[in-house]
């Protein structure tokens, strides 16, 4: 669960997020790199006095400021690909849960067990415990089995809905006569 002032991810709960967090990482090391070489060639630049010739006209300079950034962008680029394409592949579930986004509330449905519905509302914060989670809390919950391949099917019955599990690395879109598959 996120925290007040937290600034990093939550507790990896799948290894999708696992994934998820090292390319986070990967990323940000990589930008964090360029920023700092940038920002010294900046400062040396505004704070040099000396002009050169062969800085100001250089086509090798030039070649090299177009061929280092395609290389970083590719560096990035490929871990991006492999982690799009282990976000969208669903391996043979063993559960399916149909999700249903409502103006107030979610509707659940377990198909493969003899039409299980129900609906999941919020918890109002009047009437929360001291040990309720405040406005994340449902009446409902859902319980899914774990160390499976679970599908959820999401849409939506009136307006956008937002279906989220931050721990699992799932987001989805509910829309209005759309299936969304995660």
């Amino acid at each position: 669960m996120s925290t007040l002032a937290a600034l990093n991810f939550q507790n990896a709960a799948s290894p999708l997020m696992e994934h998820l967090i090292f390319f986070h990482d990967h990323s940000m090391t990589i930008l964090i790199l360029i920023i700092t070489i940038v920002g010294y060639n900046l400062i040396s630049t505004c704070t040099n006095n000396n002009i050169d010739q062969y800085m100001l006209e250089s086509q090798p300079l030039e070649l090299f400021w177009t061929i280092v950034p395609s290389f970083i962008l590719i560096f990035i680029g490929l871990p991006s690909i492999r982690l799009l394409y282990l976000l969208d592949e669903v391996y043979q579930p063993s559960i399916t849960i149909k999700t249903i986004g409502h103006q107030w509330y979610w509707s659940y449905e377990y198909s493969d067990f003899l039409n299980l519905e129900f609906d999941s509302y919020m918890i109002p914060a009047s009437d929360g415990e001291n040990e309720s989670f405040r406005l994340l809390d449902v009446d409902n919950r859902t319980v899914i089995p774990f160390n499976t391949q679970i599908r959820t099917l999401i849409s939506a019955a009136d307006v956008l809905h937002s279906w989220t599990v931050p721990a699992l690395g799932v987001k989805a879109d509910a829309v209005p006569g759309r299936l969304n598959q995660v």
